[in-house]
């Protein structure tokens, strides 16, 4: 059983006494009396979420191509928890004795964690010199630095795209090349009232999903939540737009609300049907549709995402999973060659494609043969980087900021009062604004 004290620094660390406690008590921490070690079995301490990239380091490890002229030898100490608990437990174990991993997974909704009180700056490697070379070819940086400093590596580049059922699409006369997410709507509204089937789907759940759902579309209208210097910008045409859109959509029937995008709800619609197009991230392919509903297989296509005719992107960008290297360990520099090569080479880019589905974060790999020649079964044989290719060159950026759960919680209640019509759009920008203002002064 933990003792108090460790008890308190949990509990400090990971509510709002953080920027009181964390930037001392870790200013300090992270380092480590032995030696670095400079070559030989490297015993890599690896914290994270989700299996897949278990599996994908250990493979990587292992590939004598991805690993030629290496001077380590990898083992590896798996420790699987909850994303949120692995970023408490990080917290808690470099302020109380140093225990931490060597490679740790956050993800990208908790990475804001760690960007207050100088947290990344004294846990991680700074990875400004590893990015280096790469420059403006290397995607999805931004929403793992703080001060314009990266300290984790996207494990895929989560783009979103239109999903559709080809063959329902075609009964129902739904054009596949609808230009504008307001063309889209009307075609919406007239499958909702003659044939009780929505072509997209909005988060009525947890505050969690709400905001992503919502912040998804925002991205994609050229708006977001906080701009590079971590300043709201919320208050904005962009976002009441949005929500609107989002609205109008439940309202008319076009969009289909439903309290998990995930869940058992989801899972019936796209099973009879009901459900017959949606705009999520590559990862839904097998998150998603092959994991509820793999009698469908052949009958579904990507495109890239309607446009909004005010203007914005074709393209959008939910969830993601970055890596950062604790610093100041024996094994830091071995935790940072493997990571190095396992996210910054073809081999390691092309691998994690393979065993994992992630797309590819370095620019000129859409456009690589071996990648743009791969067919896609589930997805009636189509060439998907085609798609994937066009939707990256045009990806809107996303940053965060040490306050975005904080944005997280206060926001989700009134998009949901919005589209319940509870309020006005207007209304509930403005009650989420106000909220959140109210919640960082404290």
């Amino acid at each position: 059983m933990p003792d108090i004290s460790r008890r308190s620094v949990l509990r400090t660390v990971s509510g709002m006494g953080l920027g009181l406690l964390a930037a001392p008590a870790l200013a300090g921490c992270g380092t480590s009396s032995a030696a670095p070690l400079r070559s030989g079995r490297a015993k890599i301490r690896l914290w994270t979420h989700d299996p897949d990239y278990i599996k994908i380091f250990q493979t990587g490890a292992k590939d004598p191509g991805l690993m030629r002229g290496s001077r380590y030898d990898y083992r590896w100490d798996v420790t699987s928890s909850a994303p949120a608990d692995i970023v408490t437990r990080l917290i808690a174990q470099a302020v109380a004795n140093g225990d931490t991993p060597d490679l740790v997974g956050l993800n990208i909704d908790q990475f804001p964690r760690v960007m207050g009180s100088s947290i990344a700056k004294n846990l991680f490697v700074d990875l400004t010199d590893t990015v280096r070379p790469f420059g403006e070819d290397l995607l999805k940086l931004a929403p793992y630095a703080v001060d314009g400093v990266p300290y984790g590596l996207e494990s895929g580049n989560a783009i979103t795209v239109l999903y559709y059922r080809q063959d329902l699409f075609e009964k129902y006369k739904i054009p596949e090349t609808a230009e504008t997410w307001e063309e889209f709507l009307k075609h919406g509204e007239r499958v909702s009232t003659d044939h009780k089937v929505s072509l997209g789907m909005i988060s009525t759940g947890d505050n969690g999903s709400i905001v992503n759902g919502f912040l998804q579309f925002l991205l994609q209208r050229g708006g977001g939540f906080f701009n590079a210097d971590g300043d709201l910008i919320l208050d904005s045409p962009e976002a009441l737009e949005v929500l609107e859109f989002m609205v109008r959509g439940v309202r008319s029937g076009a969009l289909l609300a439903l309290p998990d995008p995930y869940g058992s709800a989801c899972a019936a619609a796209l099973k009879s049907g009901r459900l017959a197009a949606t705009a999520m991230p590559n990862w839904y392919n097998a998150a998603g549709l092959q994991a509820n509903v793999p009698e469908q297989k052949g009958r579904w296509r990507i495109r890239t995402l309607p446009r909004f005719s005010g203007g914005g992107h074709i393209a959008s960008t939910m969830g993601g999973t970055a890596f950062a290297v604790v610093k100041d360990k024996a094994n830091t520099q071995a935790a940072l060659e493997v990571l190095r090569r396992v996210y910054l080479s073809r081999e390691g880019q092309i691998l994690r494609y393979r065993n994992g589905g992630y797309l590819p974060t370095l620019e000129p790999l859409y456009k690589d043969p071996e990648l743009i020649s791969t067919k896609d079964e589930f997805l009636g044989g189509q060439q998907a980087f085609g798609t994937y290719r066009t939707a990256a060159a045009d990806l809107p950026l996303f940053y965060q900021a040490a306050s975005m759960q904080i944005l997280a919680d206060v926001f989700g209640g009134p998009v949901l009062d919005a589209l319940k019509g509870r309020t006005s759009p207007a209304a509930a920008l403005k009650a989420g604004l106000k909220a959140y203002r109210q919640q960082v002064k404290r």
